[in-house]
Protein backbone atom coordinates (compact mmCIF):
# COMPACT_ATOMS: atom_id res chain seq x y z
CA UNK A 1 0.00 0.00 0.00
CA UNK A 2 3.05 2.41 0.37
CA UNK A 3 2.98 2.69 -3.35
CA UNK A 4 0.00 4.14 -3.50
CA UNK A 5 -0.43 6.01 0.08
CA UNK A 6 2.12 7.57 2.46
CA UNK A 7 1.39 8.03 6.21
CA UNK A 8 1.52 11.24 7.66
CA UNK A 9 1.82 11.54 11.69
CA UNK A 10 0.44 14.52 12.84
CA UNK A 11 -0.22 15.79 16.42
CA UNK A 12 -3.46 17.62 16.27
CA UNK A 13 -5.21 15.07 14.06
CA UNK A 14 -3.20 12.30 14.65
CA UNK A 15 -2.32 9.70 11.69
CA UNK A 16 -3.86 9.50 8.15
CA UNK A 17 -2.92 8.56 4.91
CA UNK A 18 -2.44 10.73 2.07
CA UNK A 19 -2.34 9.50 -1.95
CA UNK A 20 0.95 9.15 -3.77
CA UNK A 21 1.57 10.14 -7.31
CA UNK A 22 0.95 6.17 -8.10
CA UNK A 23 -2.17 6.78 -6.05
CA UNK A 24 -3.39 9.34 -7.88
CA UNK A 25 -2.87 7.99 -11.10
CA UNK A 26 -4.38 4.62 -9.90
CA UNK A 27 -7.40 5.87 -8.44
CA UNK A 28 -7.86 8.02 -11.95
CA UNK A 29 -7.72 4.95 -14.41
CA UNK A 30 -10.18 3.21 -11.97
CA UNK A 31 -12.41 6.17 -11.55
CA UNK A 32 -12.59 6.12 -15.73
CA UNK A 33 -12.94 2.43 -15.69
CA UNK A 34 -16.01 2.18 -13.22
CA UNK A 35 -17.67 5.31 -15.42
CA UNK A 36 -17.55 3.96 -18.44
CA UNK A 37 -18.58 0.44 -17.07
CA UNK A 38 -21.67 2.34 -15.85
CA UNK A 39 -22.46 3.35 -19.20
CA UNK A 40 -22.13 0.36 -20.43
CA UNK A 41 -24.10 -1.91 -18.07
CA UNK A 42 -27.12 1.13 -18.07
CA UNK A 43 -27.41 1.03 -21.79
CA UNK A 44 -29.80 -0.67 -23.91
CA UNK A 45 -28.09 -4.29 -25.06
CA UNK A 46 -28.58 -3.37 -28.77
CA UNK A 47 -26.41 -0.38 -28.38
CA UNK A 48 -22.28 -1.04 -28.59
CA UNK A 49 -21.81 1.96 -26.90
CA UNK A 50 -23.11 4.67 -24.72
CA UNK A 51 -21.81 7.49 -25.85
CA UNK A 52 -24.46 9.94 -24.87
CA UNK A 53 -24.93 8.10 -21.25
CA UNK A 54 -21.24 9.05 -21.13
CA UNK A 55 -21.23 12.91 -22.26
CA UNK A 56 -24.32 13.43 -19.69
CA UNK A 57 -23.13 10.93 -16.76
CA UNK A 58 -19.40 13.00 -17.09
CA UNK A 59 -21.08 16.60 -17.95
CA UNK A 60 -23.30 15.52 -14.07
CA UNK A 61 -20.47 15.08 -12.26
CA UNK A 62 -18.52 17.90 -13.24
CA UNK A 63 -21.55 19.88 -11.99
CA UNK A 64 -21.38 18.00 -9.01
CA UNK A 65 -17.93 18.46 -8.46
CA UNK A 66 -17.71 22.54 -9.26
CA UNK A 67 -20.98 22.90 -6.99
CA UNK A 68 -19.36 20.65 -4.40
CA UNK A 69 -16.72 23.36 -4.21
CA UNK A 70 -19.02 25.99 -3.60
CA UNK A 71 -19.76 25.90 0.50
CA UNK A 72 -22.84 26.97 2.14
CA UNK A 73 -21.45 26.39 5.41
CA UNK A 74 -18.62 24.16 6.55
CA UNK A 75 -18.20 21.42 9.17
CA UNK A 76 -15.00 21.54 11.19
CA UNK A 77 -14.50 18.35 11.30
CA UNK A 78 -15.23 17.67 7.38
CA UNK A 79 -18.46 18.21 5.54
CA UNK A 80 -20.19 20.91 4.30
CA UNK A 81 -23.34 22.22 2.83
CA UNK A 82 -23.15 22.44 -0.99
CA UNK A 83 -25.13 24.59 -3.73
CA UNK A 84 -27.26 21.17 -4.19
CA UNK A 85 -23.77 18.90 -5.47
CA UNK A 86 -25.59 16.25 -4.53
CA UNK A 87 -28.58 17.17 -7.14
CA UNK A 88 -26.39 16.20 -10.12
CA UNK A 89 -25.27 12.60 -9.18
CA UNK A 90 -28.72 11.90 -8.16
CA UNK A 91 -29.63 12.83 -11.99
CA UNK A 92 -28.02 9.95 -13.33
CA UNK A 93 -29.87 7.57 -11.85
CA UNK A 94 -32.48 9.14 -12.65
CA UNK A 95 -32.37 9.30 -16.63
CA UNK A 96 -30.43 6.23 -16.85
CA UNK A 97 -31.57 4.01 -14.13
CA UNK A 98 -30.28 2.24 -10.95
CA UNK A 99 -26.89 0.06 -12.12
CA UNK A 100 -25.66 3.32 -14.15
CA UNK A 101 -26.75 5.39 -11.44
CA UNK A 102 -24.89 3.71 -8.81
CA UNK A 103 -21.72 3.30 -11.06
CA UNK A 104 -21.59 6.83 -11.94
CA UNK A 105 -22.10 7.65 -8.36
CA UNK A 106 -18.97 5.17 -6.98
CA UNK A 107 -16.69 7.04 -9.72
CA UNK A 108 -18.19 10.32 -8.31
CA UNK A 109 -17.31 8.64 -5.12
CA UNK A 110 -13.43 8.27 -6.18
CA UNK A 111 -13.37 11.53 -7.91
CA UNK A 112 -14.13 13.14 -4.67
CA UNK A 113 -11.21 10.77 -3.08
CA UNK A 114 -8.99 12.34 -5.77
CA UNK A 115 -9.50 16.03 -5.07
CA UNK A 116 -9.80 16.01 -1.73
CA UNK A 117 -8.63 13.04 0.41
CA UNK A 118 -9.01 12.11 4.03
CA UNK A 119 -7.89 8.56 4.72
CA UNK A 120 -7.22 6.83 8.09
CA UNK A 121 -7.74 3.01 6.91
CA UNK A 122 -8.54 1.23 4.16
CA UNK A 123 -12.22 0.62 5.41
CA UNK A 124 -12.77 4.55 6.30
CA UNK A 125 -12.31 5.03 2.55
CA UNK A 126 -14.62 2.36 1.37
CA UNK A 127 -17.05 3.57 4.02
CA UNK A 128 -17.19 7.62 2.98
CA UNK A 129 -16.29 7.34 -0.50
CA UNK A 130 -17.51 4.65 -2.11
CA UNK A 131 -20.52 3.63 -0.57
CA UNK A 132 -21.07 7.13 1.04
CA UNK A 133 -20.95 8.41 -2.31
CA UNK A 134 -22.12 5.69 -4.51
CA UNK A 135 -25.12 5.34 -2.54
CA UNK A 136 -26.30 8.22 -3.97
CA UNK A 137 -26.88 6.14 -7.35
CA UNK A 138 -30.05 5.10 -5.20
CA UNK A 139 -31.92 7.35 -7.17
CA UNK A 140 -32.15 5.17 -9.98
CA UNK A 141 -34.60 2.90 -7.99
CA UNK A 142 -37.54 6.01 -9.00
CA UNK A 143 -35.83 6.63 -12.64
CA UNK A 144 -38.95 5.46 -13.82
CA UNK A 145 -41.89 6.41 -11.36
CA UNK A 146 -43.48 9.58 -11.00
CA UNK A 147 -41.72 12.87 -9.41
CA UNK A 148 -38.74 9.92 -9.64
CA UNK A 149 -35.99 12.74 -9.09
CA UNK A 150 -37.71 14.07 -6.25
CA UNK A 151 -37.84 10.42 -4.15
CA UNK A 152 -34.92 9.21 -5.80
CA UNK A 153 -33.04 12.24 -4.26
CA UNK A 154 -34.18 11.37 -0.86
CA UNK A 155 -33.77 8.08 -1.01
CA UNK A 156 -29.87 8.26 -2.13
CA UNK A 157 -29.28 11.52 0.56
CA UNK A 158 -30.62 8.77 3.21
CA UNK A 159 -28.31 6.33 1.50
CA UNK A 160 -25.46 8.39 1.96
CA UNK A 161 -26.53 9.95 5.40
CA UNK A 162 -26.40 6.23 6.85
CA UNK A 163 -23.00 5.75 5.45
CA UNK A 164 -21.59 8.76 6.91
CA UNK A 165 -23.05 7.58 10.21
CA UNK A 166 -21.65 4.13 10.45
CA UNK A 167 -18.29 6.26 9.20
CA UNK A 168 -18.35 8.91 11.93
CA UNK A 169 -19.74 6.47 14.44
CA UNK A 170 -17.12 3.78 14.12
CA UNK A 171 -13.83 6.19 12.56
CA UNK A 172 -15.43 9.43 14.21
CA UNK A 173 -17.04 8.99 17.35
CA UNK A 174 -14.27 9.55 19.65
CA UNK A 175 -14.75 13.11 19.08
CA UNK A 176 -18.45 13.22 20.91
CA UNK A 177 -16.65 13.12 24.03
CA UNK A 178 -15.80 16.93 23.71
CA UNK A 179 -19.64 17.35 23.53
CA UNK A 180 -20.31 14.96 25.68
CA UNK A 181 -22.11 13.07 23.70
CA UNK A 182 -22.06 8.62 22.54
CA UNK A 183 -20.25 8.01 19.39
CA UNK A 184 -24.05 7.60 17.63
CA UNK A 185 -25.77 10.57 18.82
CA UNK A 186 -22.56 12.56 18.03
CA UNK A 187 -22.51 10.94 14.52
CA UNK A 188 -25.87 11.24 13.90
CA UNK A 189 -26.04 15.20 14.67
CA UNK A 190 -22.63 16.37 13.10
CA UNK A 191 -23.04 14.19 9.75
CA UNK A 192 -27.06 15.53 9.77
CA UNK A 193 -25.92 18.89 10.43
CA UNK A 194 -24.79 19.35 6.86
CA UNK A 195 -26.37 16.90 5.01
CA UNK A 196 -30.22 17.88 6.28
CA UNK A 197 -29.83 21.47 5.10
CA UNK A 198 -28.61 20.84 1.93
CA UNK A 199 -31.29 18.32 1.17
CA UNK A 200 -34.05 20.39 2.51
CA UNK A 201 -33.09 23.37 0.38
CA UNK A 202 -32.83 21.43 -2.63
CA UNK A 203 -36.09 19.21 -2.19
CA UNK A 204 -37.39 22.37 -2.08
CA UNK A 205 -35.98 23.51 -5.51
CA UNK A 206 -37.69 20.28 -6.72
CA UNK A 207 -41.10 20.79 -5.89
CA UNK A 208 -40.95 23.70 -7.47
CA UNK A 209 -42.93 22.95 -11.19
CA UNK A 210 -40.60 24.64 -13.55
CA UNK A 211 -37.28 22.89 -11.93
CA UNK A 212 -39.04 19.74 -12.23
CA UNK A 213 -40.05 20.25 -15.84
CA UNK A 214 -37.01 21.45 -16.96
CA UNK A 215 -35.08 18.33 -15.40
CA UNK A 216 -37.55 16.31 -16.90
CA UNK A 217 -36.76 17.81 -20.57
CA UNK A 218 -32.84 16.96 -19.64
CA UNK A 219 -33.62 13.24 -18.89
CA UNK A 220 -35.79 13.25 -22.29
CA UNK A 221 -32.69 14.83 -24.33
CA UNK A 222 -30.77 12.35 -22.46
CA UNK A 223 -33.10 9.12 -23.16
CA UNK A 224 -33.08 10.22 -27.32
Amino acid sequence: MSFFVKEIVDEQWGSYFELTGAGYGAFIALMLVVLILGCLVGEDKKKKVGTKQLVFSAAAMALGMVTSMIKLADMPMGGSVTLCSMLFICLIGYMFGLRAGLMSAIAYGLLQLIVDPYIIGIAQLFMDYIFGFGALGLSGVFANKKRGLLWGYILGVLGRYFFTFLSGMIFFGSNGVYYDMSAPVYSLIYNGAYLGPEAVITVMLLMLPPVEKGLAKVKAMAKE
